[in-house]
C-alpha cells in the first residue's frame, strides 16, 4: 500500500460523511428554491427540510432522515416532483451519513433515471454530483469520473459556481482514487479558485495531496486554510476544517509536521465549537484526536481520560464507527499501561463494534473508507496478540482462533467491498478425523501458530521471530521457486519457513497419524505453496495431503459422488485480441474427456453467453476452465478471460453461485488451470480465495503462478485419473497428481508441481 493510500484512507468516515454533507448542502440549489406545494402543504414541508438541515449539521442522520422522508411525502400529495426530488437527494446525504451506501446509490439511481428527458437544471447537475459521489465511495471509480463530468458540464451550462466548484471538489477526489494525483490537484485547485462554500474544502484536500507528494506550493496553502479558519463563522464547515487541518499537520508523512502543540491547538479549537454547536458526534472526533496526540507523546494518563470521554460520547449518539476507534485507542493504551486483562476486554469489546460495522465498512470505497490494513486488519492481530500470551487458557486459544477466522471473513468482505459472507462455526472432528487444521497469524514480534487436533485440546506454539523478519523470509522462498533457482536456494528458504510454522508440531502430527493437513493461512503466507515446505528430507506434499481454506466457518462439508461426475470444459488453446495462446489446453480438454462425460466450449465458442447457457442448462458437478486468468487483492482485477471478454469474480459469482453449496446440484469442483496472481501484488492471492467462496463451488484448484502447458497437461490427466476413482479425496487427487510430477525428472522443480492449490472443501 502506498502513501497516498496509507494517509487518505485514514479519514474517518464519520468525518467525512459531515463534511461531504456540507458541500451537498452548498450545492443544492434546489432545495433553497423549491416549487410551492398546495398552501395547505407549504409551511409543514418547508419546515420539515429545514428541521431535517439542523438535525443533520448537529450530528443527527437519523432524524433529519425521517423528517425529509415525510417532506417528500407532502410534496408527493401536492404533485410537486421538483420539491419531492429535493427532498430525495436530501435522503440520499442521510443514507450516505448513516453508512447506507447501496440504499443511497439505489435511490439517486432512480432520481438519475427520471431526470434523464428533462430540461438540463442545477437539480439534474446536483443529483449527478450526488451519485457520483456515492459510486466514488463504493469504489468505481471510473462511472464515478463520467457522472461528474457530467455533472460539471451541465453546472456549467447553467452558471451555477457552487455546482461547479462541488463537481471539480469531488472530480478531485475520484481521480486521488485513482492514483492520478496531478490531475487531482489540478481539479482542486479550481474549486479552491471559486469564492463559494467549499473552498475551505478544496484548501484542504489540495493540501493533503500536495503535501504527501512533497510539493512545495502546500506550504503557501497552509496560511490560506489557517486564515479562512479563523475568519469563518461558526459552522460545521470550520469545526471539521479545524480537525483535517491538525490531522495533516500532525502525520507522521507530513512535510508540514509541527510541534504537537499546534495540533492540539486545532483540536481543543474544534472541541469548544463542536459543543457549542451541539455536535456531540464531532466533539467525540475532537477529543479521541487529541487523546490520540496524548497517546503518541506517551502521556498515558491523560489520554486514556480523553479517550474514555470521547468514547462515551460516540456511544452516547450511537456512532460506532467512531467508537470503535476510541475503544481501540482505549485498548492500546491499557496494553501500554500493562494492564492486559482489561485491555483484553477492550479489544474483545473492539472486534464486536467491527462485527456490527461490517456491512458498512465493506462497502465504501478507496479514497475514504477505513484503511483496512491500517485501521481494521490490525485489531484482530492486537486482540490474538493479547490472548496468545504465554500459558494461554483453552478459552483464549479459542477465542484466538474465532479471531482468526473473523479476520479472514473481514478480509474477504473487504475484497469483494460488500458484506456478503456469512459464518457457521464448525467442528473439525465432524469434517475430517483424520485432519489437522493450522492456522498461523504473523504478530508484530512473532509468528503464533493454533494447532487445531481432532479431539484434543487447541495448541499453540510461538517463534521469536520479528514480523520484517518473517516477510523477508517469505518473499525469500517466493523467489527461490522460479525455474532457475538451484535446488540448494530452494531448499533453505522452504526448510526456513517449515521450521518456523510445522516442525514444533511434527511429532503431534506423525502420533495422531494425521493425514491431511488444512491451512487457514494469514497475509502474506497465502502467496506460498505449503507443499513445497520442506523438513530437511522431503517436501510436506511427500507426507500429507494438503488444502487451504479461509476457515472452517466457510466450509461445506461432503465428499464428492463419482458416479454424478460430468464436467463443462471451457478453454482458449487460441490466442484473442487480449491474450496469447495456450497450445496446451487442447492436450487438457481430451485428456478430462477420455476420463469423464463432458461439455466443451473451446476458443470461439467459449463466449460468456455459451458460459452462462451451460451452467443453467446441465447439473455440472465439474467446471474446468482453461484459460488465462488473474488473482488481485482487489476484486475488479481477478478475471478469467473468455473469447469475447473478461469474467470478474462478480460475474463469475453471478455464473456459477445459481445452485447453493447445500443444493444436491452445486458445483463439487471449480478448476482454474492457467491462472495466476498479479505480478507485484503481494495480496494476491486474496483474490483466489475470493474466487473460492464466491463462485459457490465446494472446491476450488487454481495456481499461484502459470506452469508451462507440458506440466500442466501432465498435471491434469494424473488429476482426473485419481479424481474418478472409488473413495479418493480431492485432497488425495492433488497430491497424487503433484507427486507423478515431483517424481519426474522433468518437472521435479517445485515450479512445476507446487503453484497447484485446493481451496475449500478437500473431501
Amino acid at each position: 500500500m502506498n502513501k497516498i493510500d496509507r494517509l487518505t484512507k485514514k479519514i474517518c468516515r464519520c468525518f467525512l460523511w459531515s463534511f461531504l454533507g456540507l458541500l451537498l448542502t452548498f450545492s443544492l440549489p434546489m432545495v433553497r428554491a423549491i416549487a410551492q406545494p398546495p398552501i395547505a402543504s407549504i409551511d409543514r414541508a418547508q419546515s420539515l427540510n429545514q428541521q431535517g438541515r439542523q438535525q443533520f449539521e448537529q450530528g443527527n442522520p437519523q432524524t433529519a432522515l425521517a423528517q425529509w422522508q415525510q417532506a417528500e411525502r407532502l410534496y408527493r400529495s401536492g404533485n410537486n416532483q421538483t420539491g419531492a426530488i429535493g427532498a430525495q437527494l436530501n435522503q440520499a446525504r442521510a443514507l450516505q451519513a448513516l453508512g447506507f451506501y447501496r440504499r443511497a446509490r439505489t435511490l439517486l439511481d432512480e432520481i438519475v433515471t427520471v431526470q434523464q428527458q428533462q430540461p438540463n437544471s442545477t437539480l439534474k447537475a446536483s443529483s449527478l454530483l450526488m451519485l457520483g459521489n456515492i459510486l466514488r465511495l463504493v469504489g468505481e471509480d471510473k462511472p464515478a469520473e463520467q457522472v461528474l463530468v457530467a455533472s460539471l458540464s451541465i453546472a456549467q451550462q447553467m452558471n451555477s459556481l457552487p455546482d461547479i466548484q462541488a463537481a471539480y471538489l469531488h472530480l478531485g477526489n475520484t481521480l486521488v482514487a485513482q492514483q492520478q494525483l496531478p490531475k487531482a490537484i489540478a481539479y482542486f485547485k479550481k474549486a479552491a479558485a471559486i469564492a463559494a462554500p467549499l473552498q475551505l474544502s478544496a484548501q484542504l484536500r489540495q493540501l493533503k495531496v500536495q503535501q504527501l507528494n512533497r510539493d512545495p506550493e502546500a506550504l503557501t496553502v497552509l496560511p490560506q486554510i489557517e486564515a479562512q479558519l479563523a475568519t469563518l463563522p461558526l459552522s460545521q464547515t470550520t469545526v471539521y476544517g479545524h480537525i483535517e487541518l491538525a490531522s495533516i499537520l500532525s502525520t507522521s508523512h507530513s512535510t508540514l509536521r509541527t510541534s504537537s502543540l499546534r495540533s492540539a491547538q486545532l483540536l481543543a479549537i474544534a472541541q469548544q465549537q463542536a459543543k457549542t454547536l451541539g455536535d456531540r458526534r464531532a466533539e467525540s472526533w475532537a477529543i479521541g484526536r487529541l487523546a490520540h496526540l496524548y497517546e503518541q507523546n506517551q502521556q498515558l494518563q491523560d489520554a486514556k481520560q480523553l479517550t474514555q470521554k470521547a468514547l462515551q460520547l460516540a456511544q452516547t449518539v450511537n456512532v460506532p464507527e467512531i467508537t470503535y476507534q476510541w475503544q481501540w485507542q482505549l485498548g492500546r493504551i491499557l496494553k501500554a499501561e500493562g494492564d492486559i486483562t482489561q485491555a483484553t476486554t477492550i479489544y474483545t469489546q473492539t472486534v464486536e463494534t467491527l462485527q456490527l460495522l461490517r456491512k458498512d465498512l465493506a462497502a465504501l470505497g478507496q479514497d475514504v473508507q477505513f484503511s483496512f490494513r491500517d485501521q481494521v486488519e490490525p485489531v484482530y492481530r492486537e486482540l490474538v496478540d493479547l490472548l496468545l500470551q504465554p500459558g494461554a487458557t483453552q478459552d483464549n486459544l479459542k477465542k484466538a482462533r474465532q479471531v482468526i477466522e473473523s479476520l479472514q471473513l473481514a478480509e474477504l468482505n473487504n475484497f469483494f467491498r460488500e458484506a456478503c459472507l456469512d459464518a457457521e462455526a464448525r467442528s473439525i472432528d465432524a469434517i475430517d478425523p483424520t485432519a489437522a487444521v493450522i492456522y498461523p497469524v504473523i504478530l508484530r514480534d512473532r509468528l503464533e501458530v493454533i494447532l487445531s487436533l481432532p479431539g484434543q485440546p487447541l495448541q499453540h506454539y510461538a517463534t521469536a521471530v520479528p514480523q520484517k523478519q518473517i516477510e523477508a523470509g517469505i518473499a525469500q522462498m517466493q523467489a527461490s521457486l522460479r525455474p532457475t533457482s538451484f535446488t540448494k536456494e530452494q531448499l533453505a528458504a522452504a526448510q526456513q519457513i517449515y521450521r518456523w510454522m510445522i516442525q514444533p508440531a511434527a511429532a503431534d502430527l506423525a502420533q495422531r497419524d494425521i493425514k491431511t493437513l488444512v491451512f487457514v493461512l494469514d497475509g502474506s503466507l497465502r502467496s506460498l505453496p505449503m507443499a513445497a515446505l520442506h523438513d530437511g528430507n522431503q517436501y510436506l506434499i511427500e507426507q500429507y495431503q494438503i488444502a487451504l481454506t479461509p476457515g472452517l466457518q466457510l466450509l461445506s462439508p461432503r465428499t464428492l459422488q463419482q458416479k454424478q461426475t460430468r464436467a463443462l470444459i471451457g478453454g482458449l488453446s487460441d490466442g484473442t485480441a487480449e491474450s496469447t495462446p495456450l497450445p496446451g489446453v487442447r492436450q487438457e480438454v481430451d485428456e478430462i474427456r477420455r476420463q469423464m462425460p463432458a461439455q466443451v466450449l473451446l476458443n470461439s465458442s467459449f463466449t460468456t453467453s455459451a458460459l452462462k447457457a451451460e451452467i443453467q442448462t446441465a447439473p455440472f458437478t465439474v467446471v474446468h476452465l482453461a484459460t488465462h486468468g488473474q488473482f488481485s487483492s482487489e476484486a475488479k482485477d481477478t478475471y478469467i478471460q473468455t473469447w469475447d471478454g473478461k469474467l470478474t469474480v462478480n460475474d463469475l459469482q453471478a455464473l456459477l453461485s445459481r445452485r447453493s453449496q447445500t443444493d444436491t446440484n452445486a458445483i463439487e469442483l471449480l478448476v482454474l488451470s492457467a491462472c495466476e496472481t498479479a505480478q507485484g501484488d503481494n495480496r494476491a492471492a486474496l483474490g483466489m480465495a475470493g474466487v473460492a467462496v464466491r463462485s459457490g463451488a465446494r472446491s476450488t484448484l487454481a495456481t499461484l503462478w502459470r506452469v508451462n502447458d507440458a506440466s500442466t497437461a501432465v498435471f491434469v490427466t494424473q488429476f482426473y485419473k485419481m479424481l474418478i476413482r472409488p473413495d479418493i479425496t480431492k485432497a488425495q487427487a492433488v497430491r497424487d497428481a503433484q507427486i507423478t510430477l515431483l517424481r519426474s525428472p522433468e518437472f521435479k522443480h517445485p515450479f512445476y508441481w507446487a503453484p497447484f492449490i485446493l481451496v475449500g472443501n478437500w473431501l
